[in-house]
């Protein structure tokens, strides 16, 4: 509660935090357009493949013209403007910089930039959650033993669930499930991108004038991104992921409580401390009254008739019986809120989440009959969807993370709806971002 003030001390002294992003995109505009607006912050470098794409995004968010001139990182440290670059690793070792920013949703990338940054001392805040899953445990690791911060980005829902467990937990309360809302009907896992935009009320036209990526778009649609977070919530806060994958049982705000509960009380949990993700529609593709499609929660137990009695009398929801209870929060702004992420980490060296152990995986799974042959398109495509998986399940199998299912070519058949394994594809064993997967498989295998 104390970061303003800590952000504002820092700039009085002429000490803003500084800043590198990398990725100019959704999430990175909307960082700019606040860190633009508060003086403890200091972007002091952005780094995209695009300078076009920076251009177009610094005008859209309101920035001055004048502050993007900086000729080069030094230039920019003594005038306190911002470079451009498409040079990520330039912007990592510049001088003077404490947190860098890694927003390109490449899952390669994110692994690539963040081992970087721990090499050069920066703090690091993974937006990339794709990567985070892909081998967050053992960056994280890795940053810890550089005494450097490797965090999940606030604002973006693991972090804000990751907050509300760690609230639920410091005050004495058993977490029995957490995780936040979607759109999901069953046949989503197979929608492909040609399709994506009937679902969301949009024409093509529509969607290509508003700049919308119809993969990236059919990624939340497909379940993709619900076990990709998921995945990262249950690596950060030692929760389980249900064995058989997410339910996504249709559930309201109000019926939290009531509905993810043990079976054994009357919920569909078979497990206490577990993730999962509740639609905002019905299976009948109904609204649900109240739904939670943009926001987190999570569901805890009173543990003693005393605690259950002071649920009751402070009003909050619970179940039928009174013993669970749950908290929410309806939104999340994504990148409007992610300088809570930076500045934890540069004043207090402390991540807003961050990968743990290794419980949950996100695998590919095949949208359709697949054959030997054909390339991967990953990520919200046209050939797999990405489902969650227990750690241990996966290991077992030798599954294909979804983070690496992107131009692999594969090398036999593969049925509808089977989860793909390593053995099923060709790949190249020199990748760093496989190499450092497989080190993180085998790193925390116990």
């Amino acid at each position: 509660m104390n970061l303003d003030t800590a952000l504002r001390a820092r700039a009085a002294e002429g000490r803003p935090v500084r800043v590198g992003l990398i990725g100019a995109g959704k999430f990175g505009a909307m960082f700019l357009s606040q860190a633009g607006r508060h003086p403890g912050f200091h972007v002091m470098g952005i780094a995209d493949l695009s300078r076009e794409r920076v251009a177009d995004t610094l005008e859209r968010v309101g920035w001055d013209a004048d502050q993007a001139t900086a000729k080069d990182a030094g230039d920019a440290l003594k005038t306190g403007k911002t470079w451009v670059t498409e040079d990520s690793a330039a912007l990592i070792a510049a001088e003077g910089l404490e947190v860098v920013i890694d927003a390109t949703g490449s899952p390669p990338a994110g692994i690539r930039h963040a081992l970087a940054a721990i090499e050069a001392g920066r703090h690091i805040v993974m937006v990339n959650v794709e990567a985070d899953v892909l081998a967050g445990p053992l960056l994280a690791r890795k940053a810890r033993e550089a005494g450097v911060v490797y965090s999940m980005a606030y604002g973006d829902q693991p972090a804000l669930i990751s907050e509300m467990v760690d609230w639920a937990r410091a005050c004495g309360l058993e977490v029995v499930c957490a995780g936040k809302g979607t759109k999901y009907l069953p046949h989503f896992h197979k929608v492909t991108p040609d399709d994506v935009w009937s679902h969301y009320g949009l024409t093509p036209e529509q969607a290509k004038a508003g700049g919308m990526n119809p993969q990236m778009f059919n990624s939340f649609l497909d379940g993709t991104k619900s076990a990709i977070e998921m995945a990262a919530v249950s690596n950060g806060c030692d929760l389980s992921p249900p064995a058989d994958g997410l339910a996504f049982p249709p559930c309201g705000v109000d019926d939290l409580p009531q509905i993810l509960k043990p079976s054994a009380d009357g919920g569909v949990l078979a497990d206490r401390g577990t993730v999962e993700v509740v639609s905002s529609l019905a299976r009948d593709g109904g609204d649900i009254f109240r739904d939670l499609r943009w926001g987190v929660y999570a569901v805890f137990a009173a543990g003693s008739p005393y605690t259950a009695r002071c649920f009751a009398e402070y009003g909050l929801k619970t179940d039928d019986s009174g013993e669970y209870a749950a908290m929410y929060k309806p939104y999340h702004l994504i990148g409007l809120e992610l300088g809570v992420s930076v500045a934890s980490a540069a004043l207090r060296g402390e991540p807003t989440g961050t990968s743990r152990s290794w419980r949950g995986d996100a695998v590919a799974v095949a949208k359709r009959p697949l054959k030997a042959g054909e390339t991967l398109d990953g990520e919200g495509g046209y050939t797999v969807w990405g489902k969650l998986m227990r750690a241990e399940d996966s290991r077992r199998i030798g599954a294909l993370p979804i983070g690496l299912a992107h131009k692999l070519k594969l090398a036999r058949d593969v049925p509808e709806d089977q989860p793909l394994t390593y053995a099923d594809v060709v790949v190249d064993e020199a990748d760093q971002a496989y190499q450092v997967r497989r080190a993180m498989e085998q790193a925390f295998s116990a």
